[in-house]
């Protein structure tokens, strides 16, 4: 019996395991250079902290050497001791929670309109045509030039903040989602049609499950954009937050302050994406 010249022979197929199991620099290779390749999670963990290291050791050797000036970048221990500090004494909790009620309530307003919004803009063309040339010009606006308008007609209060937040992403969130929605494949709305479901139960019965896990990741990735929104929300008109005491530090030239800042900003960000990630591994477990 002769094998195609394509096919794959089991017991070439069982070698090939095994060199890669015993040479671990081919099966790193291997994952660099195949497109889409797998990687296991020892390595990517590996290698993520490599980076890491690679990043503060670049941190250690510009500051410890006098490459860069300590007015300019401090140094880690600086930063780390800044941060005890304010830890200690409870004012970087203050801001901390400051921070996050004004990106959660942002967020969470937002989402609540743009997420069935957005479905419908992408399920029914009418509407869509009604509201894509609006949507498409306000979502290119910046969000920085509306800031004196919101002070002007809201004022400086956490309701300033919130609607910074929810302008920068609100309108992003409509596109993404409506993109999303109109992926959605014809024949499940024809089966669907087919076994008696309503035309008007076709975006939450239909469209919405089969687009759950787009929905999540916009969510997430909007997210992520609220937290960068949140130091320009903060900038301006604000007696607390985490872009409150980057200013205030900017005026004092307190950069381990403005770093440390920035690098709460991070974390926080990256526990929110953590968390769409590991619910959109919890409620659509067939898109993982």
């Amino acid at each position: 019996m002769t094998l195609a010249p394509n096919a794959t022979s089991p017991i070439s197929h069982i070698v090939t395991k095994s060199v890669d199991q015993n040479q671990p620099g081919r099966s790193v290779w291997k994952a660099v250079a195949t497109p889409f390749q797998a990687v296991s999670r020892p390595l990517a963990i590996t290698l993520s902290v490599l980076v890491w290291v690679a990043v503060i050791g670049g941190w250690f050797a510009l500051t410890y050497s006098g490459a860069v000036k300590e007015m300019f970048l401090p140094r880690p221990e600086s930063v780390v001791s800044t941060t005890i500090r304010m830890a200690l004494d409870g004012s970087l909790w203050e801001h901390v929670l400051a921070s996050v009620q004004v990106v959660l309530i942002g967020f969470v307003l937002s989402s609540i309109v743009a997420v069935p919004l957005g479905l419908t803009m992408g399920t029914y063309r009418i509407v869509q045509a009604a509201l894509d040339p609006l949507v498409n010009f306000i979502r290119y606006l910046p969000v920085t030039s509306f800031v004196p308008l919101f002070i002007l007609w809201i004022g400086i209060g956490i309701e300033q903040r919130v609607a910074v937040i929810i302008f920068g992403i609100f309108f992003q969130q409509l596109v993404m989602i409506a993109d999303s929605a109109r992926g959605v494949q014809r024949d499940l709305v024809n089966a669907a049609y087919t076994l008696g479901t309503k035309r008007s139960d076709t975006v939450f019965h239909i469209v919405f499950p089969a687009t759950l896990p787009n929905v999540l990741d916009v969510l997430r990735v909007t997210m992520g954009w609220a937290w960068t929104y949140l130091v320009v929300a903060e900038l301006v008109a604000a007696r607390s937050g985490l872009g409150y005491i980057s200013l205030k530090a900017m005026r004092g030239f307190q950069v381990d302050v403005i770093f440390m800042a920035i690098a709460m900003i991070g974390i926080l960000g990256l526990c929110t994406d953590q968390l769409f990630r590991g619910i959109r591994r919890l409620v659509a477990p067939w898109a993982n």
